[in-house]
């Protein structure tokens, strides 16, 4: 029986790959992107969200944990990852609901019988399922598990991935996908690793490799205000993609969804006041991949 760890499992889902699809969301990531949207997938263990919103202050929560990992500080709560085990005691007796889990231990077919709930919509739109994240290459038994089981009832299987994994690893997971959704940063070593903590070489390789493998690869460059939106940035990434004899790459805007998270999680959020882009916002930086020759398309 093989488990991994999944904080959600999104249905009717539009953007993650062709047609309707249900993405699994795994948790652990390498990565450390200042703009993640996800920063509750980071860590690979469960994790406790608080609202102060709707929050009674009656400290439950604090008298439940075991572990001394809930405390007040000032107006808020606080929960210490480090000292929390999961045990969710916290969460039961929290009569305003101001606590939520993100992360839970899942069997592979037990994730797999919540997809093939949705089939009908798969085969009516040519969807499927993603996998995405976090990382989902960074579980890679579950991944593995996951997708053989969905393969086997003739689902078409996506990831989202970095590309930050070691090759060895990668290059037995990578082609059992119908479809590797490539995140591209920047273009940029150092720039790479101001924005996600981690360099892009081992993205690159991986990357070359897919496409020398002749892999179904769709590129995907988040655009990042003051980090690569600019057009000379858009001058460098195409410059790689074209290296790399790739001529089709999808454009994905900055946006804010992720914000609520970082003030649940007690964390700063670097791109607070940043304003969200629009496919509007970036046809200049969109035509200079058309110039190129590359498929450009938000």
């Amino acid at each position: 029986m093989c488990k991994g760890m999944v904080f959600n499992i999104q249905k009717f889902s539009i953007h993650d790959g062709p047609g309707i699809r249900t993405t699994v969301f795994l948790k652990g990531c390498p990565l450390r992107c200042r703009w993640c949207s996800n920063p509750e997938s980071q860590l690979s263990k469960t994790q406790i969200l608080y609202d102060a919103s709707v929050c009674i202050q009656d400290g439950a929560c604090i008298k439940a944990c075991p572990q001394q990992a809930v405390q007040r500080k000032g107006s808020r709560i606080v929960i210490d990852d480090a000292q929390c085990l999961g045990c969710l005691r916290c969460i039961a007796t929290c009569k305003a609901k101001a606590l939520q889990v993100e992360g839970v231990c899942r069997d592979a077919d037990e994730v797999v019988a919540t997809c093939l709930q949705d089939r009908d919509f798969y085969e009516e739109s040519q969807g499927g399922v993603t996998l995405s994240g976090g990382e989902a290459l960074a579980q890679p038994s579950f991944a593995k598990a996951l997708v053989l089981r969905l393969k086997q009832e003739g689902i078409h299987v996506a990831v989202e991935t970095t590309g930050y994994i070691q090759p060895a690893v990668f290059q037995k997971l990578a082609p059992l996908f119908d479809l590797l959704l490539f995140d591209i940063k920047h273009y940029d070593t150092e720039q790479h690793v101001l924005g996600t903590g981690v360099n892009n070489d081992l993205i690159l390789e991986n990357l070359a490799w897919s496409v020398k493998h002749q892999l179904c690869v769709l590129p995907r460059i988040p655009i990042i205000p003051g980090y690569n939106a600019s057009l000379q940035d858009a001058k460098g990434l195409a410059a790689l993609l074209t290296s790399l004899s790739i001529q089709r790459v999808q454009l994905l805007p900055f946006h804010q969804f992720g914000e609520k998270k970082y003030e649940m999680l007690n964390r700063d959020y670097e791109m607070k006041h940043k304003k969200a882009l629009y496919p509007e916002d970036l046809r200049d930086y969109q035509q200079i991949f058309l110039n190129q020759g590359i498929d450009c398309f938000f």
